[in-house]
C-alpha cells in the first residue's frame, strides 16, 4: 500500500488532475462519475493484446488493461480478475480527444 501511495506522488508533477465541473484547455470536460478526469498531451497507444488467463473462480469478471498516464508518458496496466459486484457493472477507461491532447477518463464500477 505503502508502494502504491508513493508511486502516485511520484507521477503527480507529470499530470494534471482536473475537477469535472471546472472547465479546461478552452471546453468543458466531460462528467464522469468516478471524479475527476486525467489530461494527457497525446492519446494512448493502441491496447497491447493480453494472454487472458484461467477464470479463477466461477462468475469472475475480466477486466482488461489499459494505459495510465504516468511520468509523463502512458503505461501499460496488465488486465486482472475480479469478483462481481452485485447492482453493479463495470466501465473500462477511454480516451476521449480534445484541443490540446485528452482526457484519461478512468473506469471503474457503477451502479446500474
Amino acid at each position: 500500500m505503502a508502494g502504491s501511495s508513493l508511486l502516485v506522488l511520484l507521477a503527480l508533477p507529470a499530470c494534471v488532475v482536473v475537477p469535472a465541473h471546472r472547465p479546461a484547455y478552452g471546453g468543458p470536460p466531460p462528467v464522469y462519475e468516478s471524479g475527476p478526469v486525467v489530461m494527457a498531451p497525446m492519446a494512448p497507444p493502441p491496447p497491447q493484446y493480453e494472454v487472458v488467463p484461467a477464470i479463477p473462480f466461477p462468475g469472475a469478471i475480466w477486466i482488461g488493461g489499459y494505459w495510465n498516464w504516468v511520468g509523463g508518458r502512458h503505461v501499460w496496466v496488465g488486465g486482472r480478475w475480479e469478483s462481481p459486484r452485485h447492482g453493479w457493472h463495470y466501465e473500462p477507461r477511454r480516451w476521449e480527444p480534445a484541443a490540446r491532447g485528452g482526457y484519461e477518463l478512468r473506469g471503474g464500477w457503477r451502479v446500474r
